[in-house]
């Protein structure tokens, strides 16, 4: 019998996921240590039953028992991933024919690689991708029907797997994210850009999934159907986790869970399933609520968002700006920067940008001179590794714009394309792929027409074609093309007559508004008043060189049209104008100025790693002592990012970027204070991940994070035995011991290194993991709960009788 179309079923019918693989296998067996993939070959049948028990229990979707099946975890095993993924599907198989219905579907598990992805760690873009694809493609060979990424944090790590699926297979993807209880996942997104950046890939089907139960995850994913114009699927834990007599159980139970599940359908979301903690009985009672209900019809939005990885800007509710100074045409300090490779001066033009309001920043780098392609590349990720506004990738050649958009970290704007014929075949693809707005100019082969009615029909041209590539108008920006008043001035005034009729098609426009003075003289009086006139015919996004007054003009406009209610804005710009000109604190870097020259505190917020150790180096040749600079910049500016980080000001990027800066400047003061004698850095603590977790992410920041406060941190690494931890705590005499363990299958060996540690070391113990809670850690006996990396530094400086 053929099955059905799965894409068919997604506006038919709920389907229904199954529950926990790991916590059916611990049921049957599985012990702390032992790899939960390896039972789909040595332990078949188990993993079959499990599969049996989901579909009798009404799932019309099993998911194979490959979460952490990547060459990462099985590199050092007996067993190859061919084997691993053969053998898991073959289990999913058998299940369908034994159970009779073969109309059920197998989802291929493609769970996180546990490892961060560059800049925050050391795994490339590439890399990632490579281990999706691997995947992959032995997922399509052997017959899976679905793709399910799931317990994703990272924007750019789904991105890597979304694009291993797309190249390799035609199959449906799935994709859920797991968020903290703070609504943000690991790296700072928010449910809106999560949502708009994994629809723009272009998933089938998008939510959430594990670390929260169905009372914490329901607001989340209220949120989440508000913006989303494709289905929407969850899966919670069953509540909160806690140990009774050796087991690991949950509070919340079927039949509650299934009414949290309920009023969720009747939300709107039409996937649904069980993550940590749900068996049979959780989805047996899903099924016997929900089998008889059918969805409800999915409303477009069509609000036109821009994203970078954790911010998105909405474009046509207010005025935004799009910051034109990476662009080198008529710029011989960036032109030069961009020849010598000098990627601290273009990030710093960024940094300018940004400070100075720009809403999304034009990244252009096209020199004869160079490789624009590489140094596209190379651009991107600089800037993104520091600033979170989104990026415009802007270049006449289809080669770079791919490279560009390939690295980059969310819904960017492609700059651009035109009417001609062969630009709209060689954009619109690539924007398709991989989830981009387009910036369309009013051009064609016959060049830029002299009327407005003549862009008008270019700009309908380019949204209709556009249509034919499955790209919403929502998707489309329009640019009516100013041109210089020095040469074209009787057309100067077409282009704002054109925005006004480009509106009435329901896209935002987009206008460049320094070419109306070029050749002329005092081109700030010209941009300004231009701008004004732009912005009542109405543009949405004028590009402007926000370093200038234009931005002032941008700012006034918003005040006089009651964009910035209360001239809140307007007044936090202005009130302090002349303290702000001179007085720059905190994240303002306009003292840099192209230069480097403000002070060590300033650059270790910033995260500029290269800056602060030159200026820790020039403090030593002062003779200024190591011990007044880690007093007086250092540990001063890591208290004022923590405390952001801890108000929600700034994110988990922010906060490595500083630390890491932090540990080179740490670097160079070691050999410095050992010869002064006055502070021993040598407070050691252990940091591991048990035995059967292979996911490196929280111990890792946390290590960063510790050796920034100089810590000496003994990092043992991940799927670490018990007795390699309690021999290198004995042998090293250490104080505290940080576990970490990300998965349910893991955490019983967990209590079972903290009990060996109790029984044989004398040291403190703090624990840490997406699955633990504060109530979790006291029932395995560990000292310390630590909720985050600046939790493990209040720890260890308790434990070390230091001032916090």
């Amino acid at each position: 019998m053929k099955k059905t179309n799965i894409r068919d079923l997604l506006f038919k019918k709920i389907l229904l996921f199954d529950g926990a693989m790991g916590t059916m296998l611990q049921k049957n067996g599985l012990i702390g240590g032992e790899m939960p993939e390896a039972y789909n070959i040595e332990k078949s049948e188990i993993v079959k039953n499990i599969h049996l028990q989901y579909l009798k229990s009404g799932s019309d979707i099993i998911t194979t028992n490959t979460f952490g099946a990547n060459d990462l975890k099985l590199k050092n095993t007996k067993y190859t991933l061919d084997e691993v993924i053969k053998s898991a599907i073959k289990c999913s198989k058998d299940a369908i024919l034994e159970n009779g219905d073969l109309n059920k579907f197998i989802a291929f598990d493609l769970g996180p690689l546990g490892q961060l992805l560059e800049p925050l760690g050391l795994l490339s873009f590439d890399e990632a991708y490579d281990l999706y694809t691997k995947q992959v493609i032995l997922a399509d060979k052997y017959g899976v029907d679905i793709f399910l990424i799931e317990t994703i944090s990272d924007l750019y790590e789904a991105k890597a797997a979304i694009l291993a699926c797309k190249e390799h297979s035609d199959k449906p993807i799935f994709c859920t994210f797991t968020f903290s209880e703070h609504n943000k996942t690991l790296l700072g997104a928010d449910i809106l850009t999560v949502t708009a950046t994994l629809e723009a890939l272009g998933v089938d089907a998008l939510g959430l999934n594990c670390s929260l139960g169905p009372k914490e995850i329901y607001p989340l994913i209220k949120e989440v159907l508000e913006y989303s114009s494709i289905p929407v699927m969850v899966q919670p834990n069953a509540g909160l986790p806690k140990i009774v007599n050796g087991k690991t159980i949950y509070d919340i139970d079927p039949i509650e869970f299934s009414n949290y599940i309920l009023n969720m359908i009747e939300m709107g979301v039409s996937i649904c399933g069980g993550c940590c903690g749900t068996t049979p009985e959780y989805i047996k009672e899903v099924f016997s609520r929900c089998k008889d209900i059918k969805p409800i019809p999915i409303k477009a939005k069509s609000f036109t968002a821009v994203t970078s990885f954790n911010k998105t800007v909405i474009l046509g509710r207010d005025k935004k700006t799009i910051g034109e100074c990476i662009n080198p045409t008529g710029k011989e300090k960036l032109k030069k920067a961009l020849i010598n490779d000098d990627l601290d001066y273009v990030l710093k033009e960024a940094f300018l940008q940004k400070d100075a309001g720009s809403d999304i920043l034009d990244v252009n780098v096209g020199l004869p001179e160079i490789d624009e392609k590489k140094t596209m590349v190379k651009v991107i990720k600089e800037i993104q590794g520091y600033i979170n506004l989104p990026l415009q990738i802007d270049s006449s050649r289809k080669d770079v714009l791919e490279a560009g958009l390939r690295v980059y970290n969310g819904k960017p704007i492609i700059n651009s394309v035109n009417g001609k014929l062969e630009s709209m075949e060689a954009i619109f693809p690539l924007a398709k792929k991989y989830g981009a707005l387009v910036l369309g100019l009013t051009l064609d082969e016959n060049g830029i027409p002299e009327t407005a009615i003549e862009r008008f029909k270019i700009a309908e041209k380019i949204i209709n074609t556009a249509k034919e590539y499955g790209i919403d108008k929502k998707d489309i920006l329009i640019d009516t093309l100013c041109l210089t008043a020095s040469s074209h001035q009787h057309m100067v005034m077409e282009a704002l007559e054109a925005i006004k009729m480009v509106k009435t098609l329901g896209v935002c426009t987009v206008l460049g508004i320094g070419n109306v003075s070029f050749g002329l003289p005092n081109r700030q009086a010209l941009n300004g008043v231009y701008l004004s006139m732009a912005l009542y015919a109405g543009v949405d996004v004028p590009i402007i060189n926000p370093l200038r007054e234009d931005i002032n003009t941008l700012m006034a406009y918003k005040v006089l049209a009651n964009e910035d209610v209360g001239s809140v804005k307007f007044l936090n710009k202005f009130k302090d104008s002349n303290i702000r000109n001179s007085n720059i604190k905190d994240f303002n870097i306009k003292q840099l100025n192209h230069e480097i020259n403000d002070d060590l505190k300033s650059l270790l917020i910033l995260g500029f790693k290269k800056e602060a150790i030159e200026k820790t180096k020039t403090m030593l040749e002062k003779n200024i002592s190591p011990l007044d600079i880690i007093n007086k910049d250092i540990i001063p500016a890591l208290n004022l990012v923590g405390r952001k980080y801890e108000d929600r000001e700034l994110f988990l990027p922010e906060l490595i970027l500083s630390a890491e800066a932090t540990k080179e400047c740490f670097n160079v003061l070691k050999d410095a204070i050992k010869k002064d004698d006055k502070e021993n850095l040598n407070k050691k603590i252990i940091l591991a991940t048990v035995k059967g977790d292979i996911h490196d992410i929280g111990k890792n920041i946390v290590k960063v994070i510790l050796e920034n406060y100089g810590f000496e941190i003994i990092d043992l690494g991940k799927d670490v035995p018990i007795e390699t931890i309690v021999k290198k705590t004995m042998e090293e005499d250490v104080k505290l011991v940080g576990l970490s363990a990300l998965m349910t299958t893991t955490v019983l060996n967990m209590e079972d290194t903290i009990k060996e540690l109790k029984k044989r070391c004398k040291c403190k113990i703090m624990v840490g993991g997406a699955v633990l809670n504060e109530d979790y850690a006291k029932m395995i006996n560990a000292d310390f709960y630590a909720k985050d990396a600046l939790d493990g530094v209040k720890i260890a400086k308790m434990i070390f009788n230091e001032n916090s």
